[in-house]
């Protein structure tokens, strides 16, 4: 059976083509205003990149904050297809967390990928990616180089600010107060860590921790999660923004 899974997010829109526990072509979309176009390119450029006619998919998945703009889908949630792809690619994880632009979400999971608990920090932007790349625009940096100059401090600044922009204005007042750009950088990713640990922590420790969502692919944000958790490793798959999408087309092919 080929399946394929869509995930409109706030910021990209992503789709996978899997056939038989394969990935055979993924493509990733800015969502913009038109999600309908957003989701008609990245699903026919996934086709393409898998080498398959999209007649030939038999089911489609659909998740993420737009998945009701997914014409024809079978709605997959968001806690499910997270779980979903945790077991798929990584089948002895039991604690899976997906840190998108506009929130994190965190899910314990059973021996199938079915969530047997779940927490969500939707209402904060401190605990997703627009939070990092808001701070990054008040350091004027960018995201890459912002999480490399964390990775240079070992101060501890907290930041008690639960919203962006409190946090922001947080954030000039230390530069005002000539605090190093590095030691700052280091305080953003130590807050955004802090959300997402309280959520995994919600929801059980395991020692098998998947983190997915494009967050997943800053380093000093993952330093912040493994030294407030106090482990050694995190698995992260390749590519671990297209998590939500992977794990829709694995729902639907069960």
């Amino acid at each position: 059976m080929i399946t394929a899974g869509i995930d409109c997010g706030a910021k990209n829109t992503k789709s996978v083509v899997i056939k038989e526990g394969k990935i055979l072509g993924k493509a990733m979309i800015l969502t913009g205003f038109d999600q309908d176009k957003s989701i008609k390119d990245s699903f026919e450029s996934a086709c393409k990149a898998a080498g398959v006619m999209e007649k030939d998919i038999e089911r489609v998945g659909g998740t993420g904050s737009g998945k009701n703009s997914i014409k024809g889908a079978v709605m997959v949630n968001d806690i499910k297809a997270i779980g979903k792809a945790a077991h798929f690619l990584f089948p002895g994880a039991m604690t899976v967390a997906d840190i998108g632009a506009e929130e994190g979400r965190a899910a314990k999971l059973d021996g199938k990928g079915n969530s047997v608990d779940f927490a969500i920090n939707e209402k904060c932007a401190a605990g997703s990616g627009s939070f990092i790349e808001a701070m990054a625009r008040a350091l004027e940096t960018s995201l890459e180089e912002l999480g490399a100059l964390a990775l240079t401090s070992e101060n501890e600044i907290p930041m008690n600010a639960q919203c962006t922009i409190f946090a922001e204005s947080e954030v000039v007042g230390l530069i005002h107060a000539k605090t190093p750009k590095n030691d700052i950088s280091k305080a953003i990713h130590d807050a955004i860590a802090g959300r997402v640990v309280s959520m995994i922590r919600r929801v059980g420790v395991d020692e098998e921790i998947v983190i997915l969502g494009g967050v997943a692919c800053n380093p000093a944000f993952i330093k912040a999660v493994k030294t407030q958790l106090n482990i050694d490793y995190i698995k992260i798959p390749d590519d671990p923004e297209f998590g939500a999408a992977i794990g829709a087309a694995v729902a639907v092919s069960e």
